[in-house]
This record gives C-alpha cells, structure tokens and sequence, in this order.
C-alpha cells in the first residue's frame, strides 16, 4: 500500500511539473507571437531569402526553427540580441530591423521566449546550443 502511494505522490508531482512547463512554453508561445512573429514568423520561419540582402543593405530576419542560426549562439548571447537589439551588439555602424525589447519585455518574458523557440528544436539542434551556451558560461567565469 505504501508503494502505491508513493507511486501515486510521485506522479501527481510529475504531472504538476508537466503542467507548469507547459503553462510556461504557452507563455513563451504567446509572448513571441506578440512581440516576435511579425518579423521571424509566426511559425519560426523568419523572412523569404533571409540569407540575401535588401536593398536597403539590412538583413531579412532569420528563422528561429532548426533551418536558422539561433540556436548557434549561446543563452547569453540571445537575450543580450532580444534586450539590446542586434546593432547595439555587433556594433560599428551596424544596421539592423532587429530593435531591442528591453524597455518591452521582462528578462522572465525574454527567458520564456527563448524557452519557447528553443522547444521547437530537434534533439540535435537543443544539444548543441546547450554546449554552446555551457562553453560561453565557462568563458565569461
């Protein structure tokens, strides 16, 4: 009887742990649908021929599914491009469509974005950034 009680206390804990991640990527989900989407897509699929100039010299926004470059820079990295914008980050008269949310969202709302996107991934694609992100951690220390 004990150990199907525990089973059961160890189960309603997982779902409870379940939902809240779920609560939380909705959050995301809603937050970059807002804020994001009407430039990188509403599906993460950035702009047509992001990788192609406009003639205006900017970049088209890129994809933040697998098929784009997100998830090769670190956590920091990314919510230092979403808080500050990408030409206050690359600098030296960089011109960029990318403004900086900083004054908009919460670093809770930028972390839950980031949570989000990073959901979509494939195994792959989520493992790698992690290192990514772990590398930049000991870097930075």
């Amino acid at each position: 009887m004990i150990k199907w009680l525990g089973l059961w206390v160890l189960t309603l804990a997982a779902a409870g742990t379940a939902e809240a991640q779920d609560s939380e990527l909705l959050e995301g989900e809603i937050l970059y649908q807002e804020n994001c989407a009407s430039c990188h897509g509403a599906n993460l699929e950035g702009q047509p021929d992001w990788r192609s100039r406009l003639p205006n010299g900017r970049l088209p926004a890129p994809p933040h599914d697998a098929s784009g470059h997100t998830w090769h820079h670190a956590d920091r990295v990314l919510t230092d491009i979403i808080t500050r914008g990408t030409a206050a980050i690359v600098g030296n008269g960089y011109e960029s469509d990318m403004p900086g949310f900083g004054d908009t969202l919460s670093s809770e709302d930028i972390e839950a974005i980031l949570d989000y996107i990073k959901s979509t991934w494939p195994d792959r694609e989520r493992a790698a950034q992690e290192d990514i992100t772990r590398a930049d951690i000991e870097a930075q220390q």
